[in-house]
């Protein structure tokens, strides 16, 4: 049977918009209330700017056999116990017959700060796999397959994050690859490597303008990094396990 990906291109497109929207809603609320020294960490704590994305992913769930799995998106459901700290709280996560089946993260990163929000996602992407992966391995979940672990990246398509980006290492070179590179060229490395090292089962970046709140327009990186695969490997996860 033919994997079912949900429409998910018109989806995405959808759930930009509300990205885009929430964003400027929740500064707007700030700026209505005096609070003008935020910035744009409003736009970031609004807590509703990834609902479209979290929505499609239960739709590929819900299309691809498991209509009925326990999917958890409230925050006091979202928690996994981990290795190196007691608890993790997930954006996502698929439950079914007491098995751990999917845990989806989805973070965004929005001008004007491109280099220490890059650096951030970076460090929290690599040590949450990795606490997640040690505790399977130590039995925090169980006997089980291993679970689908995503990892989705929406990156503000705009002049300084286009543009070429110098690295410094002043005792050992940078690896050719992130010489002069951007940071949307340097998220879609990461993604690629983070998949390439198994740290997550897919990893995807999209960029958009802050203008696709009127259309909802989006671009994918490469293949491998592209929203399209990140969500047929899920689907195909989904479908392998209802088929157990």
């Amino acid at each position: 049977m033919a994997l079912d990906l949900s429409d998910y291109e018109n989806k995405t497109r959808e759930a930009i918009k509300t990205f885009w929207q929430s964003r400027a809603d929740a500064t707007q609320k700030q700026k209505d209330s005096g609070k003008t020294d935020q910035g744009e960490r409003a736009g970031v704590t609004g807590g509703k700017n990834m609902d479209g994305f979290v929505n499609l992913m239960i739709d590929i769930v819900k299309a691809n056999g498991l209509p009925h799995a326990q999917v958890h998106q409230n925050r006091a459901m979202l928690s996994l116990p981990g290795y190196l700290r007691p608890t993790k709280l997930w954006d996502l996560l698929v439950m079914n017959d007491g098995y751990l089946v999917a845990a989806l993260e989805f973070k965004s990163n929005v001008g004007p700060s491109f280099s220490n929000n890059f650096n951030n996602r970076t460090e929290e992407a690599i040590g949450t796999s990795h606490d997640l992966w040690t505790a399977y391995r130590e039995g925090a979940f169980g006997k089980q397959t291993r679970p689908f672990v995503g990892w989705l990246m929406v990156v503000e398509d705009a002049p300084a994050s286009r543009a070429p980006v110098n690295g410094n290492s002043p005792h050992f070179p940078v690896f050719k690859e992130f010489i002069g590179a951007s940071y949307q060229k340097r998220y879609d490395i990461l993604c690629q490597r983070l998949a390439l090292e198994q740290l997550y089962s897919a990893a995807a970046v999209i960029a958009t303008p802050r203008s696709a709140v009127a259309n909802g327009a989006f671009t994918e990186l490469s293949s491998m990094t592209s929203l399209r695969s990140f969500v047929a490997s899920l689907a195909g996860h989904i479908a392998a396990e209802a088929a157990r």
